[in-house]
């Protein structure tokens, strides 16, 4: 039995919305500490004959550490160290089958990028400012805290922690600069907004702008759930779990555009967009950890999934693409 390295968030609804089964072929675009990629592959275990799992992460890292729990399931996973942007190139190079029957997406960070100071993602830890998901990445947080305006760092803290306070954080980001470390980064954010803001750190929202604009986290998103849906069978599922209002949102609206049959505005009095819904929603309201996973891994408690079924025609036919 694999034991993931971290607690995965809403496991057994998201295998439920997968719909997971034998001899399907699926992708988890995230699998970061690999706990939900465990909980398929040890489904399969149990309900013969297997399946096909292709698991993508932009954590070179994760990707190490997951070929190690997860290679005694042999032919069944293959793993790839590449960005989830380009999943439909990456099921091409090698080899997998299509169209699938599921795509998970996990948007969180695991606990093994929280807690390595190292690699710049903690407010609780100090290290250098970075928050790249991968090395091969050349830009930093900490580049971007010491070459931005005070416009332009008021603009993102906004645009992708939505921080209120995001002019007084920018204004005491320059007045400190140079910022090296993430704890550096913590007392600057203090200053400006004070310690205690109800049951959030008064870092959190700036740390995740940042890191956002480092990884191109929501553009990369957009792109990845439009080749998902290319990509999928009828009736395959498309899963996604998000952990702030940004990516929920834009998951929602992707969702209900694909599952309408006309987009126009509401004003146009006949349809001429000629849209037709390629999903069905699944959950038509939003599915979030109950109380006692919250109580287990409190980190759980932002979680939100959305799930939609393939509808439609599809673009792909029945191969083994090589």
């Amino acid at each position: 039995m694999v034991r993931p390295v971290h607690i995965p968030v809403l496991v057994k609804e998201a295998l439920e919305a997968l719909g997971v089964h034998s001899r399907g072929y699926y992708i988890d675009c995230t699998f970061g500490g690999g706990g939900h990629t465990a909980a398929i592959l040890e489904y399969w275990e149990h309900e013969p004959p297997h399946g096909w799992l292709l698991g993508i992460d932009a954590d070179s890292e994760a990707v190490k550490a997951a070929q190690s729990r997860l290679g005694a399931y042999g032919d069944s996973i293959r793993l790839v160290h590449d960005n989830f942007v380009n999943f439909e190139a990456i099921c091409h190079e090698h080899g997998f089958f299509l169209p699938l029957d599921g795509v998970l997406f996990d948007l969180g960070l695991s606990s093994l990028q929280l807690e390595d100071s190292m690699r710049g993602f903690s407010f609780q830890h100090d290290g250098p400012l970075d928050m790249r998901f991968s090395h091969n990445q050349k830009l930093t947080a900490a580049e971007i805290v010491n070459s931005c305006s005070e416009a332009e760092l008021a603009y993102l803290i906004w645009t992708y922690g939505e921080e209120v306070y995001n002019r007084r954080i920018a204004r005491q980001i320059v007045l400190a600069r140079p910022i090296r470390t993430t704890l550096q980064l913590v007392q600057v954010v203090k200053r400006a907004v004070g310690s205690r803001r109800g049951r959030i750190h008064p870092a959190t929202k700036t740390f995740q702008a940042l890191r956002i604009v480092v990884n191109q986290e929501l553009e990369n998103l957009k792109v990845a759930l439009k080749q998902a849906v290319n990509l999928l069978d009828s009736g395959g599922r498309l899963v996604v779990i998000s952990y702030h209002s940004l990516e929920d949102r834009i998951v929602k609206q992707f969702m209900q555009r694909e599952a309408s049959d006309c987009v126009c505005p509401s004003a146009t009095p006949v349809c001429v967009c000629g849209h037709k819904a390629r999903l069905s929603l699944i959950n038509k309201k939003v599915i979030t950890p109950s109380p006692a996973e919250i109580h287990v891994n409190p980190r759980s408690r932002s979680a939100k999934l959305r799930a939609a079924e393939r509808v439609g025609d599809i673009c792909v036919s029945k191969m083994v693409v090589c």
